[in-house]
């Protein structure tokens, strides 16, 4: 499986709307960070986890020909904002999406999204066919079998997936034993660091690297990250051997 990362931001994204700390200013290009984002390409499907607001751009930037789902972890905007831009696939490939969200981010796909589910239907719309996720209960995506399971945004459940031995975070604080029981084994984990300061609703670079360390797996990458945790070079000069900074763009095979 590829696993490519086309966002690694936070929701405010790198560089900030008139922000001039030197991590917005950088000439690095892994310091320009879109809203987090995944695109996954399994062999006999192609799969993205969450559409933020860049997801347009995002998917042009990669050159993605096919899409035939859309795992979503939770409802906030910069994960779910660019849900319309699956489109093109329904209308020059004609296919009809599967999305795959909790019955909680279905309400809010539902009302943010409201004019793909009503009664009146009109030319351009999207298609898609909406499946329920229940964490702790496996579905399968052609021949890849998907494991959600849940973690803490502070007091919001997030949904995290375990495909094979790849597993994937965002937006956590807190992680139970009984999902970790679920990420245990993983080779590739991928997980948020949001900043190196306390933060109430995510991971600390020093939470991330000490969850990651409990895991063990060969590599684990960091994601959903800030302009306050520093300059990736910088940063990535600071982390155990095992333990990368993701930037957008960056694949790797699973």
């Amino acid at each position: 499986m590829k696993v490519t990362f086309l966002g690694t931001g936070t929701s405010q994204g790198v560089p900030v709307i008139a922000c001039n700390c030197e991590v917005c200013l950088s000439a690095d290009k892994r310091d320009n960070r879109l809203r987090t984002s995944i695109l996954l390409e399994t062999g006999d499907k192609t799969i993205v986890v969450d559409s933020g607001p860049d997801f347009r751009y995002q998917l042009l930037r990669e050159k993605v020909k096919d899409l035939d789902a859309v795992l979503f972890t939770h409802e906030h905007k910069d994960h779910i904002a660019g849900l319309d831009d699956i489109r093109p696939f329904n209308y020059l490939l004609h296919k009809v999406i599967d999305v795959y969200a909790t019955d909680r981010v279905q309400t809010a796909l539902k009302r943010e999204f409201y004019y793909i589910f009503a009664e009146t239907r009109y030319h351009g719309l999207p298609q898609i066919n909406l499946h329920t996720v229940t964490n702790g209960e496996a579905f399968k995506i052609g021949e890849s079998t998907i494991v959600p399971f849940e973690v803490m945004h502070h007091l919001l459940p997030i949904t995290g997936y375990r495909i094979g031995d790849f597993t994937y975070i965002t937006d956590a604080k807190t992680i139970s034993e009984q999902s970790f029981e679920k990420i245990k084994g993983t080779k590739i984990l991928v997980l948020n660091a949001l900043q190196k300061e306390a933060h109430i609703s995510h991971f600390t670079l020093n939470e991330a690297i000490a969850f990651a360390e409990k895991v063990g797996a060969e590599t684990t990458y960091l994601t959903h990250i800030s302009h306050n945790l520093g300059k990736h070079a910088d940063v990535e000069k600071e982390l155990p051997a095992n333990i990368r900074l993701a930037y957008d763009g960056l694949s790797v095979e699973c």
